[in-house]
């Protein structure tokens, strides 16, 4: 999958890539036709860049029912010769997800969709998913044929049916399935299930890497093996390392640490890191120095993982130097730090921000180090980050650091974040939203009533509207 392009966010379409509550409150304000031809393109083309921790279905699918927005789009795009030409879930998950939560506000073309789609189209696993959710015994029994009709009689096919039954992430059809009374149907799909249940117990009973009895060195190679293969293994190799050294080791894993190979470096630091070992954090600086890649990024993760003060105090002093130690050193003191390292917390978020732009990954902990600290000062880079990230999760992290850090939160971007496409960033703003704003009373009382919203954010508004509320509950 190739990373989304994003535009602008002062733009319709940019906002609502971003999933923005700004984008749902233009979108209804801008013509009907400019604001379905920027939702339909956010649907079928996924702006996410990592769509297993990123919401947007629920968000989108609001705005198509608010909008009264039809779904031709959306079949066009399901039912497209690129179908058969391009399996990957990328390209129809979001719309079918959509479809989804369309069919759960009692939208039947969205059904319809969805099981047309089962029966027929390449992504039809996560279709099947979403109608075991929302379908009914019927529309569910009625897609058994088409389905197992994709698994050839024979004995690729039936493994293949196995694999499929076993891994099923919403059980609910294919046990429908198991009480069909035709044979190629009911029979068939039992004898998958109990295949499946076999092979799982056939992979527990064969586990692969290190056994009890292995030595350092053994530990320390099969790190080294993994690593040749492509496989970066030295957090496992560490939990290995622990089970079967003692402190007659030590010398030896120390010196791993410092001149072994790759694997053995990143094991041997991973290891001393957890284990708090008082040389860990020189041979940490000491890696970060070197020429490999793979055992920098292995020293900064265990430092980062250290717990204690000892690492925080070598932060103070790292949190100077310009390369990955520092910047380390400066997720570690947003993380753990404490007042007075408020001023090391917000250079790095500056430098960030300057250096890497809004997307950054190391933002995410620093943001939250603002928020944690209360750097107050923080607050224009904290809504730029706000403003600018395509990542909805950073947005939500922003957005609860302004709520620590920017007075001017609650009648600002908290109203907007009650329309935002992130549960917990709705949660945000169902707590601090200003309710003088007579669009925020009514947003708290749609999400209240609701049945598809977060159980988080609708405790949440509980507290603001509900007869136990602290604040005066808002008037009808």
């Amino acid at each position: 999958m190739f990373d989304p392009v994003i535009a602008p966010s002062g733009t319709l379409l940019g906002l609502l890539q971003r999933g923005r509550g700004d984008g749902t409150l233009h979108a209804l304000t801008a013509p009907r036709s400019e604001a379905l031809a920027a939702l339909d393109h956010c649907v079928l083309n996924d702006p996410r860049h990592d769509w297993q921790v990123e919401n947007r279905s629920l968000y989108y699918a609001r705005l198509y029912l608010d909008l009264h927005g039809g779904l031709g789009a959306i079949e066009r795009h399901l039912f497209d010769a690129e179908d058969v030409l391009n399996t990957d879930d990328s390209r129809t998950g979001l719309a079918l997800a959509v479809l989804g939560h369309l069919a759960s506000y009692g939208r039947n073309d969205a059904l319809e969709l969805l099981r047309r789609y089962a029966a027929s189209g390449t992504n039809w696993a996560w279709a099947l998913d979403e109608l075991a959710l929302r379908d009914d015994d019927a529309g569910l029994r009625a897609l058994a044929a088409p389905v197992l009709a994709r698994f050839p009689a024979d004995a690729e096919g039936e493994a293949e049916l196995a694999a499929v039954v076993r891994d099923a992430y919403e059980p609910r059809p294919w046990r429908l399935w198991e009480e069909d009374p035709r044979a190629h149907i009911g029979t068939r799909v039992r004898a998958a299930r109990e295949q499946g249940s076999f092979d799982r117990w056939q992979r527990q009973m064969r586990p692969a890497g290190p056994r009890p009895g292995w030595s350092v060195q053994a530990v320390f190679d099969w790190a080294q093996e993994g690593l040749e293969r492509g496989a970066v293994l030295h957090v496992p190799a560490a939990r290995c390392l622990s089970a079967v050294a003692g402190p007659e080791d030590r010398a030896e894993i120390v010196q791993a640490a410092r001149s072994g190979s790759d694997g053995a470096r990143g094991t041997a630091l991973r290891y001393l890191a957890d284990a708090r070992d008082p040389a860990v954090l020189d041979l940490i600086e000491y890696a970060v120095e070197g020429h490999s890649r793979v055992v920098a990024d292995a020293a900064t993760e265990a430092f980062e993982r250290m717990g204690g003060p000892a690492p925080v105090e070598r932060a103070r002093r790292w949190a100077y130097r310009p390369d990955a130690l520092g910047a380390a050193a400066g997720r570690v003191l947003a993380s753990r730090g404490d007042a007075q390292d408020s001023k090391l917390v917000l250079t790095a978020l500056r430098e960030a921000v300057r250096g890497e732009g809004p997307d950054a990954p190391t933002l995410w902990t620093l943001v939250d180090g603002a928020g944690r600290l209360g750097i107050a000062c923080a607050a224009p880079v904290l809504r730029h980050v706000y403003r600018e990230t395509a990542s909805s999760h950073l947005r939500g992290r922003a957005a609860r650091a302004l709520a620590a850090t920017d007075p001017t939160f609650a009648a600002g971007f908290a109203v907007e974040c009650l329309w935002d496409c992130e549960e917990s960033t709705r949660g945000v703003a169902a707590r601090h939203a200003e309710t003088g704003d007579a669009r925020v009373v009514n947003r708290l009382r749609r999400l209240a009533a609701d049945p598809a919203e977060e159980d988080e954010v609708q405790t949440a508004v509980r507290s603001r509207i509900g007869p136990d509320a602290d604040a005066p509950a808002v008037e009808a």
